[in-house]
């Protein structure tokens, strides 16, 4: 049962309800700035393709499919499907495992890093509009407030 301390029908504001809605409105705003910038890069590409690619650059050696699925936490075929769509792009290849013929590794091409830079620029360029209102000491206190969000409280909590 709902107590009425809750604010949900007390009538009374819920800062942390409005605080979540904010950041969502903000999320979708980024993601849409960004989808429009790539659009005007003529960049076609899923947000979940684009996962998949910043993934894939983070690691040294080209990975198997199944390494991609546990850092992504998707299902492998989940996966397999991302990586049609990519390998049919152009942006991505697979290649045969040098010591084990039966596994097979995905490996960035140079459309694919060409394709990781333009969403570095979108991402930046979306960054740039929405947080343009904002002076340079504000951003430093945004950074430093979502750094704490994002990386949850210390070991020390």
């Amino acid at each position: 049962m709902l107590s009425s301390s809750s604010g949900l029908f007390s009538g009374l504001p819920d800062p942390d309800g409005l605080l979540a809605e904010q950041l969502l409105r903000l999320s979708r705003r980024l993601h849409r700035s960004q989808k429009r910038q790539l659009e005007s890069a003529d960049i076609a590409i899923t947000p979940a393709q684009s996962r998949l690619l910043r993934t894939l650059a983070h690691y040294d050696e080209p990975p198997r499919m199944a390494d991609l699925a546990a850092r992504l936490e998707v299902v492998p075929r989940a996966v397999t499907s991302l990586v049609d769509g990519l390998e049919a792009s152009g942006r991505v290849r697979r290649a045969p495992d040098p010591t084990n013929r039966r596994v097979i590794r995905i490996e960035l091409t140079d459309t694919g890093r060409a394709t990781l830079r333009a969403l570095r620029d979108a991402r930046r360029a979306a960054a740039e509009d929405i947080l343009a209102p904002l002076t340079a000491d504000q951003r430093e206190v945004l950074g430093g407030l979502l750094s704490t969000l994002v990386d949850g409280p210390g070991p020390d909590c």
